[in-house]
């Protein structure tokens, strides 16, 4: 009988699991299957923590983390050695006390009632598990995973496209680190700055869209039937706290449009390669790769924690009235750009792995 196993690891050869309660001790991962070889340094790793890290801006939570990484294993001089690769972060600025006084109540668009169903005890500092900052062991081995890619080609690159009713209506990718929302539209950034610290007054939050793109993916990427491409990054990015809705390409757009005009004609490239001359299918047909971009979109809902006076119950069901205080975002989106990136990674990562081993070359 095959044993069910807590869902605290990701990917089938190149295998993320991660560990650490927002409150705890610390955060970290460790990243199975990586070959041997690959040059990687402590900065590679931290640089992409960096760009996830509380308290860059006015636009994200104020606790103070300096979210310093430490490899622990997996690494001599300088290079993977093909075993598991252990990183940490250690909690430094964690305030446990605000939330002391509403450790017993449901916070509404949370999940202490829904863990507390599953377990019949929580972690109710921070949110434990359940809270965003697991994402560091996410975004620290999707760091490896870019490494991994960019031998291959491959590039990932994400933005904020949408916050509330605010959209991007260029995109100049050169703008998307020179804002403090990750926005390639430098006049729509500057509106939604101001958007989120409208909402940021009135204790409020708002939520949005992070579109995800990967250039010079091989054609071939992906499994026929479950383990279809789209589905592993579906997974990955629903795994992300605040996902509410992912769609692919042209997404819940090929509703509207009849099948003479959402298929992509093939064609013939210059170089003699085969693409197709559209991308509605937005880089994966039949769970499998086609070599054009993969484009995928996030649609994350507004955080949860607000300061406003809300309705809800305590743990033996008698209504009450909460207040959630503390150190909150006001919008996941800047920050969720990397955690997303490197999700996508992770994905690539694995099945670029998987699809050494689905084919012998024949001698004709």
């Amino acid at each position: 009988m095959q044993l069910l196993m807590p869902g605290n690891s990701f990917g089938q050869v190149f295998r993320l699991t991660t560990w650490g309660e927002s409150h705890g001790a610390a955060v970290g991962c460790t990243v199975d299957g990586c070959p041997a070889g690959l040059v990687l340094d402590v900065a590679d790793i931290q640089r992409e923590l960096e760009r996830r890290r509380v308290g860059q801006s006015k636009v994200s939570s104020q606790r103070r983390e300096p979210d310093e990484v430490q490899i622990v294993s997996g690494v001599f001089e300088g290079r993977t050695t093909g075993t598991p690769i252990s990183m940490l972060v250690y909690n430094s600025d964690a305030k446990s006390s605000h939330y002391e006084n509403i450790k017993d109540l449901y916070r509404p668009g949370h999940a202490d009632y829904s863990w507390d169903v599953k377990y019949g005890f929580r972690d109710w500092r921070g949110g434990g598990r359940s809270s965003a900052r697991e994402t560091i062991g996410r975004v620290a081995g999707g760091a490896i995973a870019k490494l991994l890619l960019a031998r291959a080609g491959v590039q990932i690159i994400g933005y904020t496209v949408q916050l509330a009713e605010l959209k991007a209506r260029v995109i100049d990718e050169s703008e998307i680190e020179r804002n403090i929302m990750r926005c390639p539209d430098p006049e729509v950034a500057a509106l939604m700055v101001e958007r989120v610290d409208q909402a940021r007054r009135s204790l409020d939050s708002l939520g949005g869209v992070v579109e995800v793109r990967a250039r010079g993916v091989p054609p071939g990427l992906g499994e026929p039937v479950f383990d279809k491409l789209q589905a592993d990054i579906g997974k990955a990015f629903f795994s992300i706290p605040a996902i509410k809705g992912v769609e692919f390409g042209e997404g819940f757009g090929v509703a509207d449009l009849p099948g003479s005009e959402n298929n992509d004609p093939f064609v013939r490239r210059d170089d003699g390669s085969i693409g197709t001359s559209s991308n509605r299918h937005g880089g994966i047909l039949g769970g499998i790769s086609t070599g054009e971009e993969i484009v995928v979109r996030l649609a994350a809902k507004p955080p949860a924690s607000i300061a406003r006076p809300q309705q809800t119950v305590d743990r033996a069901g008698n209504p009450a009235t909460i207040e959630v205080h503390g150190r909150h975002d006001p919008t996941v989106l800047p920050r969720l750009v990397p955690v997303a990136e490197a999700m996508l990674a992770l994905v690539l990562a694995d099945h670029m792995l998987r699809q050494r081993m689905a084919r012998v070359e024949f001698d004709d």
